[in-house]
């Protein structure tokens, strides 16, 4: 072959490589990094809620989008590492699915979008310049509305009317925690009402921090909502059943693993919520532009069958307010 013809033919099947590379480039698919603080059956759970909810929309895993999981299965500590690794995989989007997982990917990048359905206290975080305009790459939904710990507080004066002691079950490694804890300390002063504080900071100190809530005589339990304590669920439930512990939450996930009773958002619209972002970003809107949205609804859900085991009447005044009852 001469050389004049070598090179053209070289030209030739350079040129239609660069034409595939770039073909591929334009086909792939984007990738969707899932950055979870809760265990791994947690973050399993609300990861089909979350595909769910995006089919919905009109993506189809493995079709319209790819995603890549890391959960820190509860360890708090192990997020920084578990962020720098999905940042690395340069996602297009990344989902985390609480405020601590949120926090830790905005560490280790100021560009790629993160979406939270579990934003709380993002302004003094940092994380966003407002609600209404973010800014940065940080936007989500804020499940955490401020009145509802003083209402938990309230519930559990109704749930035992004589209440003077009660316990509340902490997790303040997680941003969501201290701002929950201070109205509720403010709450039981204005009800003259004693507070005892157990703070479990990884799952396998969930069953010491209630036994010794139960060793302080306390009366009723306030779990406060963070991603960690909302992946024990159904440990919290059977040892505060063992423990004759009533218990008040602020997420109904507890209640349905057996959990006495709770007051507060709808994780499952949140996540929908979320996902309505995600498919925004990926159709080109930045996240900064993308005001962080709150929810317009809050749910009482109880336990018939808990208040039972633990020997409560439940009065017709709560089971006339619940929104959801399970037997």
């Amino acid at each position: 072959m001469r050389r004049r013809d070598f090179i053209s033919s070289f030209g030739a099947v350079t040129l239609a490589l660069l034409s595939i590379a770039r073909s591929q480039q334009k086909q792939k698919r984007p990738l969707i990094a899932w950055l979870s603080s809760a265990t791994q059956a947690y973050s399993a759970s609300k990861a089909a809620v979350f595909l769910q909810a995006m089919r919905e929309l009109g993506y189809v895993e493995g079709q319209h989008f790819d995603i890549v999981y890391r959960s820190s299965d509860g360890h708090q500590d192990r997020l920084p590492a578990l962020a720098e690794e999905l940042v690395r995989l340069q996602p297009d989007v990344i989902f985390a699915i609480a405020i601590a997982a949120a926090v830790a990917a905005r560490k280790v990048t100021a560009t790629i979008p993160i979406v939270s359905p579990a934003l709380a206290d993002a302004v003094h975080l940092g994380l966003i310049a407002s609600e209404a305009r973010p800014g940065g790459n940080v936007t989500g939904i804020e499940p955490y509305v401020a009145g509802l710990p003083a209402k938990q507080m309230e519930i559990a004066r109704a749930i035992v009317p004589s209440v003077r002691t009660v316990g509340v079950l902490t997790n303040l490694v997680d941003p969501k925690a201290p701002p929950q804890l201070k109205e509720l300390e403010a709450a039981a002063r204005a009800l003259d009402i004693t507070i005892v504080t157990a703070d479990p900071n990884r799952p396998d100190e969930v069953e010491g921090a209630l036994q010794h809530l139960a060793n302080q005589n306390v009366e009723v339990v306030i779990v406060l909502q963070t991603s960690m304590l909302i992946s024990q669920t159904r440990q919290i439930a059977d040892s505060a059943i063992a423990k004759r512990l009533p218990t008040v939450y602020g997420y109904r996930e507890h209640v349905v693993d057996g959990g006495l009773i709770s007051y507060g958002v709808d994780l499952r619209w949140c996540y929908a919520r979320a996902v309505a972002l995600v498919d925004k970003i990926l159709r080109g809107t930045a996240p900064g532009d993308l005001p962080v949205e709150f929810p317009t609804k809050v749910l009482l859900s109880l336990n018939l069958k808990t208040a039972k085991a633990l020997g409560l009447t439940i009065s017709p005044t709560l089971l006339f307010q619940a929104d959801e009852v399970i037997q």
